[in-house]
């Protein structure tokens, strides 16, 4: 593949993470129309459209007029049939448009899946599924539905088709072109066999960069991560979910009463480990230097309840040159700081002592 086809790809990635990441109003005549043209794929007539404001308002109301029959509540939407049906469909068009791909654009198709897909899917699945999973709770989401409505699959055949000269048929080109308009026009939406309700987009979405390819996440250290126009929101650190007092009240007692560690991690850092251990007035149990990770310290603190906390330095740097400090929580009868880093990897602290870098 040549570079300039690589570039041209790499554009299109950005092209459809750019409709991804959209806050602007969803243009409701291109949706409506795409989407009316997908329930045609199941040979259905086109739906009454119900707009809500947000995911939120989609799986908590019932549109006038729809009676779901048992087993089809609003949220359950792995229990209803439209969406299985077009996750099939859709399945179905990837498998065809494979068959067109392979074996003469094997070699490409392996590229664009890495340098194409792969990034988009890591941001979609952060920026567009992981609110939508989070309006589901506590109920049992089906991902593989908001999946197929994301751009990573069509950014990857768009891709092959305008960056490598993949040639589909006609029928193929229509159907794709179906759903990357659904995916390019509007936020998620739940079919029912005579209406189908859509979501606005976020009026705001705020993300980081945190991979190689430009993958974003989402992260906001100050407010919601995302708004809907109905007040519905996400809070989010570094990529994970968090309730809104992590980001807004971080406070000691909060810390030590919650019980999801991956919560707990995110409200400390978001005090930072330095503050949070003198404001809990966590005592230290010793230091040492890092072996693993040479010019930096490992410190082995008590934590309540028995257990204890080392505090460490990563081992690579973070985007903007930074290295991100963080603890691991260890059994309490550790004493050693440099035997607890070793427990950490499953090494005894002789074994870790004689890596070279830790990564």
């Amino acid at each position: 593949m040549s570079v300039l086809a690589q570039r041209e790809a790499a554009a299109i990635r950005e092209e459809w993470l750019g409709h991804a990441l959209a806050t602007r109003p969803a243009d409701r005549p291109a949706a409506e129309a795409a989407i009316s043209g997908l329930y045609g794929l199941l040979g259905l007539a086109p739906p009454r459209f119900h707009w809500v404001p947000s995911p939120f308002t989609a799986l908590t109301t019932v549109p006038s007029g729809l009676r779901p029959r048992s087993g089809q509540g609003v949220d359950l939407v792995s229990e209803w049939p439209l969406p299985r049906r077009f996750h099939s469909v859709a399945t179905g068009l990837c498998l065809d448009l494979d068959a067109r791909v392979r074996p003469r654009y094997r070699t490409v198709d392996r590229w664009i899946h890495r340098d194409v897909r792969v990034p988009a899917e890591r941001s979609t699945d952060s920026a567009f599924v992981l609110p939508i999973l989070a309006a589901h709770r506590p109920s049992h989401p089906w991902p593989a539905w908001y999946r197929i409505q994301s751009v990573a699959w069509v950014a990857h055949y768009d891709a092959l088709r305008r960056a490598a000269g993949v040639g589909y048929t006609p029928e193929q080109n229509r159907r794709l072109d179906l759903w990357a308009a659904a995916a390019a026009s509007c936020g998620p939406w739940w079919p029912h066999e005579h209406v189908c309700v859509v979501s606005e987009r976020p009026v705001v979405l705020r993300t980081e960069v945190w991979g190689d390819d430009g993958e974003v996440r989402l992260h906001c250290p100050d407010g919601p991560a995302v708004r809907y126009a109905d007040g519905w929101d996400v809070h989010a650190w570094h990529g994970t979910l968090v309730p809104p007092w992590v980001i807004t009240d971080p406070a000691v007692g909060r810390i030590e009463r919650e019980e999801n560690v991956e919560v707990r991690r995110c409200a400390i850092e978001r005090i930072g480990w330095d503050a949070y251990v003198a404001r809990a007035g966590l005592g230290l149990v010793a230091s040492a230097p890092d072996p693993g990770n040479p010019g930096h310290v490992l410190r082995l603190y008590d934590l309540r309840g028995g257990t204890k906390v080392l505090l460490t330095v990563n081992g690579s740097a973070e985007r903007d040159g930074t290295r991100r400090r963080y603890g691991l929580t260890v059994p309490g009868h550790f004493r050693d700081p440099v035997a607890a880093a070793g427990w950490t990897y499953g090494l005894s602290a002789e074994q870790y002592s004689l890596l070279v870098r830790r990564t």
